[in-house]
């Protein structure tokens, strides 16, 4: 009985740039919204939600979930940030360092795991194509270039209820996840708002809530036996329940109707029936048969149908529009007339009104059982916690053909079968379906199926998010090594061959998914296939080169896993590898054996006997190294964290150490300003250290000591020579003396240092800065290899500046004063 419709479902894969049309309104301007917003005297403000200024460091990601409820009207987005870039610099910037914006429905995008959404980044400006051309966006994550300002509105045309993410990058791609010393890149902040407004009135629809909808109600038919209609194939008959759905309407010409029915558990079809069509027109009374007027019925999930948009359509004359599997959640059907005009007395009348019997019948098979005439198995999964991770755990089939006490199961007990008297030529393949519940707040975790034989596997497998997959009817699937979703962008095949498929599906969405197997018909089988379903934190556990943590939304209601990879990997399971065994070597020994530049300065201090500065760089050189080796894998000595605090506290200290060096001070007040200085730069090393400004902030502390250094040398010698004087002299020989006293100080100050040795120094420094500057994330290992060099060279240099000092420089004023004095003597 059922219907060829007009329109084929659509394929659960939607093109990538369709959600270009989504965000037309996305520009600083935003001038196609504002025609929209001022007309909301039917809407109210649901929620509201205000993000502060936050700022995101180079390949860091913020997650921002907002919940639609059913009568929502229209979702708006406002964010602000310090991003400049033009269109000219945008094609300029490496995608892999573009900061950016993604958008997913259901989940949180992850535009790491395909090359997809990268692939598809839309440069310049956006396009300007009407909502009209909006489709679905189920399992599709568009990302575009962040901007300084982007003004986004969504409506209930456009987008479906229920749980949307947009997700804030700055650079994505294998390095993202990467461990990392020291992060270089730019870094911008943003601050967001997010409004939800909903129709008022019930009933009521539209993103401007001007569109009258009316909700099917349902209620239970009785029971009926329903006999298998495959040609050639008696199945046993089988019982199911229908819900019926009822409701006289008439609409005039140039008029449409729209329903919606609510669908709760799983149903087999979904049909729509028209009976009893009737007319009239103004100029007659009479009402009449339709004759050759027909209805069409358009029909879309989560959004209301038109002859543009729509997921299936067909012709309600007669025979019902049939919909196969439909999707757990809210149906619209839209329901005009293909023609309204009909010939009385030889004129044409188009001033018509139709009415009709609208029907829905939604078929349930029992609980146990699913597909043509329920006789395929279906069984829903258990969940078993894994209580040592957040949200992990295994599913296993609640049925009493098996008994299982690992994660894995035997699939072959539970497949749908028949005899082999019934095997025939026109039906050689069955199904046999598994359900399964992602709880709410785990949308940031994975789906992990594995199918495990000794033989060539004879499975293919397709999984469908709310409803149970089919041919003609999935999210994602596997059939053999050549023909599967390894395309899509949130699914992840892992080693599959013909004894095993193996693949995860990313970021699942929170709610029930379908999986079904699709096998041919066998009256007996020796194969034993196992079978595993897991919800998984990171997939292969960061495929054991790198650490699995997990982070909330900015919401804090969804809990999301990312792989923290180790200096060799990266990707968002950090399969990637990034830096080859050779590779490792090299860098393992240029960053380990560049610190031994830390001889220099060392062997300098402990010539010049200072006991202090030569403990200094002696430890600063060992402890660099032995950072390094940590964090390049070779070999950790302590705890990361105590390396890196001691690689970076002691570095501080022998760059603020060496400028104290070059003072004349005695060693009281160099046990005070090392004192001082040690807490100062402990507390640097200890609260983020690897942040760029802490080397400003170190040389500003070297540079302070260094003046206070020479302060209390030259306070001192005042004092002392202000001493000598006593009162005996007049102003005018304090004038004199202070004309003589300035011309010593400026020429002990040039005598202070061998200027050869300060002025290479100085160009060694220079080198260490240019090196700094140009380390990026590749080439970080020669560039900070060539920094451990020239900045332990600089402070060698700086120490051997410093020449010895010179008696009679500290003694001349003590003899201008002796001189002065003799003049004076009554002698």
């Amino acid at each position: 009985m059922a219907r060829r419709p007009i329109a084929s479902p659509p394929p659960a894969r939607v093109p990538a740039g369709l959600l270009l049309a989504l965000i037309s309104c996305m520009s600083a301007a935003c001038r196609c919204c504002s025609a929209s917003l001022d007309d909301d005297v039917n809407t109210f403000p649901v929620s509201s939600f205000s993000y502060p200024e936050t700022r995101l460091r180079p390949y860091d990601v913020r997650y921002i979930r907002v919940d639609l409820p059913p009568w929502f009207s229209s979702l708006s987005i406002t964010l602000e940030s310090d991003v400049d870039l033009g269109i000219e610099s945008i094609e300029q910037v490496p995608k892999g360092t573009l900061p950016m914006i993604c958008f997913r429905d259901g989940s949180p995008p992850l535009p790491d795991v395909s090359s997809t959404s990268v692939n598809g980044l839309v440069l310049g400006s956006l396009s300007n194509q009407s909502v009209e051309r909006i489709q679905g966006l189920q399992n599709v994550e568009q990302c575009y270039p962040m901007k300084k300002n982007i003004t986004i509105r969504l409506t209930n045309e456009q987008i479906s209820s229920g749980v949307w993410y947009f997700g804030l990058f700055n650079g994505v791609g294998p390095m993202r996840t990467q461990s990392k010393m020291i992060v270089r890149g730019p870094a911008y902040s943003f601050s967001a708002n997010v409004s939800v407004e909903g129709c008022k009135a019930s009933g009521m629809w539209g993103q401007n809530c001007n569109q009258t909808v009316d909700s099917l109600s349902c209620s239970p038919l009785e029971s009926s036996n329903i006999t298998g209609s495959i040609p050639h194939v008696s199945y046993n008959q089988t019982r199911r329940s229908v819900l019926s759905c009822n409701q006289t309407s008439c609409f005039r010409n140039g008029e449409v109707k729209v329903y919606t029915v609510d669908i709760m558990i799983m149903p087999e079809e979904l049909s729509i029936i028209a009976t009893n069509l009737s007319f009239s027109s103004a100029l007659s009374s009479n009402t009449g048969s339709v004759g050759n007027i027909s209805l069409l019925c358009f029909a879309r999930y989560g959004r209301i149908a038109s002859a543009a948009l729509h997921d299936y359509a067909g012709t309600l004359d007669g025979e019902p529009l049939v919909i196969q599997s439909p999707r757990v959640g809210r149906w619209f059907i839209t329901i005009l007339s293909a023609n309204l005009s009909k010939d009385q007395g030889g004129s044409k009348v188009s001033d018509m009104t139709v009415c009709y019997s609208l029907e829905v019948q939604i078929a349930e098979c029992p609980l146990a059982k699913a597909g043509p005439n329920c006789m395929w198995e279906k069984y829903v999964l258990q969940t078993f916690l894994r209580m040592s991770v957040p949200f992990e755990s295994y599913y296993l089939p609640v049925s009493d053909k098996m008994s299982s006490n690992s994660a894995n199961f035997l699939l072959e007990p539970l497949t749908s079968n028949v005899s082999s008297g019934e095997l025939n030529n026109t039906w050689t393949y069955t199904w046999t379906y598994f359900l399964l519940d992602i709880p709410h707040g785990a949308a940031g975790g994975n789906i992990h199926v594995r199918l495990l034989s000794d033989t060539k596997i004879k499975y293919e497998i397709y999984a469908r998010f709310g409803g149970l997959p089919s041919l003609y009817s999935w999210d994602y699937y596997y059939a053999n090594k050549t023909r599967s979703s390894d395309d899509s962008m949130l699914f992840k095949m892992y080693n599959s061959s013909e004894e095993k498929i193996d693949f995860y599906i990313i970021y699942a969405r929170e709610g029930t998914w379908g999986f079904g197997l699709r096998h041919a018909i066998s009256s007996s089988s020796k194969d034993q296939t196992t079978m595993s379903i897991s919800l998984e934190r990171c997939p292969r556990r960061c495929s054991y080169h790198g650490d699995c943590k997990y982070a909330y939304d900015a919401s804090g209601l969804t809990t999301y896993s990312f792989c923290s990879c180790d200096r060799n990997h990266g990707g968002f399971d950090c399969s990637i590898e990034i830096v080859s065994h050779q590779g490792h070597v090299l860098q393992s020994i240029f960053l380990i054996a560049s610190n031994a530049a830390a001889i220099l300065p060392a062997y300098w201090a402990l010539r010049q006997k200072a006991f202090a500065e030569w403990v200094l760089f002696t430890s600063s050189g060992i402890s660099s190294g032995l950072y390094h080796a940590c964090d390049v894998g070779t070999w950790c000595a302590l705890s990361f964290s105590v390396l890196q605090f001691m690689d970076f506290w002691l570095s501080f200290m022998a760059v603020v150490s060496t400028f104290v060096y070059l003072t004349t001070i005695n060693e009281v007040h160099k046990r005070t300003i090392h004192t001082a200085v040690a807490i100062l730069t402990a507390l640097l090393a200890i609260t983020k250290a690897t942040r760029s400004a802490n080397i400003i902030l170190v040389m500003a502390i070297g540079a302070l000591g260094l003046l206070v250094g020479w302060l209390i040398e030259l306070s001192t010698k005042y004092r002392l020579l202000s001493s000598s004087f006593g009162l005996c002299l007049n102003m005018l020989d304090r004038w004199r003396y202070i004309g003589q006293w300035l011309p010593n100080l400026v020429k002990r100050f040039f005598r202070r240092f061998r200027w050869g040795f300060l002025m290479a120094g100085f160009v060694a420094l220079a080198m260490a800065g240019i090196s700094w500057k140009l380390e990026t994330s590749e080439s970080y290992w020669i560039w900070h290899s060539l920094w451990h060099v020239t900045i332990y060279t600089s402070s060698f240099f700086f120490l051997c500046s410093k020449a010895n000092p010179i008696n009679g420089d500290d003694q001349r004023p003590l003899d201008a004063n002796y001189e002065l004095t003799r003049q004076n003597s009554p002698e």
